[in-house]
């Protein structure tokens, strides 16, 4: 029974590294950059972002270490985007392959996360050279880094297995999302710096703190804070001193990753009657 189930997962790894490998050379075939453009992506962005709002409309918290700390959000915020994007398509896609043959159904939809967090690795080197750059004085909370980027990973694994289980049934669901999503970025203190809207006192301070509830923008925050500037970018754990709203953004990641992986094993054997 061990050896079954031992190579019940060793069959299960090889499918998922197969896949990812495949998804990752397929993502930039055809393309005279390929690979360069999981960092060219953000980086356009980056400019565009931080000339508008950063220069332009002046929402910046005055620090030479904000570009870095912006350009760091968009990236964590692109890993979120495609991982969303690519994986709940994944198994609509990829149906063809799920009838010929026999393996677990959400490896697709992990294939698609853990190559958009392949990419997300490499633009943490380039933020890494932009930080050496601006001389940004490291902190012994890097050592955090890896739970905040584990916590973000498990939120978007989360809602990734239940668009995904969704999409199978719901076709609209991609373009919902795709609104969906632009409201969360821009209600996220991700283009601008939550002291931003803190700094005007009075109810607009404390819709800004709530903001952090947000799991994607408690984690983004987290890592920013670890990161790069830990005294300019406020988290949930210095913001508040209610234990419950501390820990409300952990509890919600938990919650929907149990929900997405319920909902898709539940539903993952009609998925090919579906389709």
């Amino acid at each position: 029974m061990v050896d079954n189930l031992k190579s019940r997962y060793t069959y299960a790894w090889v499918v998922l590294r197969g896949l990812v490998e495949t998804d990752f050379k397929l993502r930039y075939q055809g393309s005279v950059l390929g690979i360069a453009w999981s960092v060219l992506k953000p980086l356009m962005m980056f400019c565009v972002m931080y000339v508008v709002f950063g220069k332009f409309l002046r929402m910046s918290d005055g620090t030479s270490t904000y570009p870095v700390v912006l350009l760091l959000g968009i990236s964590s915020w692109q890993f979120v985007t495609e991982s969303t994007n690519v994986g709940l398509r994944s198994v609509v896609e990829r149906g063809d392959l799920l009838r010929k043959i026999h393996f677990p159904n959400y490896i697709v939809v992990v294939s698609a996360t853990v190559g958009a967090l392949i990419s997300y690795a490499i633009n943490l080197c380039v933020v890494l050279l932009f930080a050496l750059v601006a001389r940004v004085q490291f902190t012994w909370r890097v050592v955090l880094l890896p739970l905040n980027i584990i916590e973000l990973y498990a939120v978007t694994l989360g809602l990734t297995l239940l668009m995904a289980t969704m999409y199978v049934y719901f076709r609209d669901i991609a373009h919902i999302w795709e609104v969906l999503q632009q409201l969360v970025f821009y209600g996220m203190p991700i283009i601008y710096p939550l002291s931003y809207v803190t700094n005007r006192g009075g109810l607009y301070a404390e819709l800004a703190r709530l903001e952090l509830i947000n799991p994607f923008a408690q984690t983004i925050q987290d890592i920013r804070h670890n990161l790069i500037a830990p005294e300019t970018q406020p988290t949930i754990w210095n913001s508040f001193d209610n234990p419950f709203i501390k820990a409300f953004p952990v509890v919600l990641t938990v919650a929907l990753l149990w929900l997405g992986v319920y909902l898709f094993r539940r539903n993952s054997r009609k998925f090919a009657e579906v389709m």
